[in-house]
C-alpha cells in the first residue's frame, strides 16, 4: 500500500507500483472501439502507460494532450492512456481534442489492472479509480521507469518518463 494525496489529503492505494527491472504484469483493457488489448499486443515496442483517474478532469486531460505531443516523435513507442472512464467518453474526448498519437484504454471492466499494478485508490472521494502514475516499459515489457504522482492534482514529470524511453 502507498499513500498519495488529493489536494493535500491522504489517500491509500492498493499496493506499490511494479519495480524497475521487473516484468510488467499482463493486462486486458478495453479499446475505444470496445475491443481488447493485452500487454502482449505491444511486444517489440517501448510503452508509456499514462494512468489517471478520469479524462474528464483538467489535469488528466492535460496529461493526454502532453503525451500526444511529446511522445509522438519517439520511434517505436506507444503511449497508452489508461483510466476507468467508459470507452465512449475516451473516444469523445479524443475526437473533440484531435488526439491521434496516443491510444486510449479503459480498465472499467474489472479490478485486475489496478490491483496488479498497485494503483487502485482504496480510500477517499475517488476510491476505486486509478491513481495518477506513469510507467515506462522497454520492448520486452520490462519496467524501466515509474512515477506515482504524490498529489493527484499535479501533473506527472513528462520529461523524466521521456528520458527513460531514450535511455533504453
Amino acid at each position: 500500500m502507498s499513500t498519495i494525496k488529493l489536494k493535500g489529503n491522504p489517500i491509500e492505494t492498493s499496493g506499490s507500483l511494479p519495480k524497475i527491472g521487473d516484468k510488467a504484469p499482463n493486462f486486458t483493457l478495453t479499446t475505444t472501439e470496445l475491443g481488447t488489448k493485452t500487454l502482449a499486443d505491444y511486444k517489440g515496442k517501448k510503452v508509456i502507460l499514462n494512468i489517471f483517474p478520469s479524462v474528464d478532469t483538467g489535469t488528466c486531460a492535460q496529461s493526454v494532450r502532453s503525451f500526444n505531443t511529446e511522445a509522438s516523435e519517439i520511434e517505436n513507442t506507444k503511449v497508452l492512456c489508461i483510466s476507468k472512464d467508459l470507452p465512449f467518453a475516451q473516444a469523445r474526448f479524443c475526437g473533440a481534442e484531435g488526439i491521434k498519437n496516443v491510444e486510449m484504454l479503459s480498465a472499467f471492466k474489472g479490478d485486475n489492472f489496478g490491483k496488479d499494478y498497485g494503483l487502485d485508490m482504496t480510500t477517499g472521494p475517488l476510491e476505486t479509480l486509478l491513481s495518477r502514475c506513469v510507467i515506462v516499459l522497454d520492448e520486452n515489457g520490462v519496467v524501466t521507469y515509474t512515477e506515482q504522482v504524490p498529489d493527484i492534482v499535479d501533473e506527472p514529470n513528462y520529461k523524466a518518463s521521456l528520458y527513460a524511453l531514450l535511455d533504453n
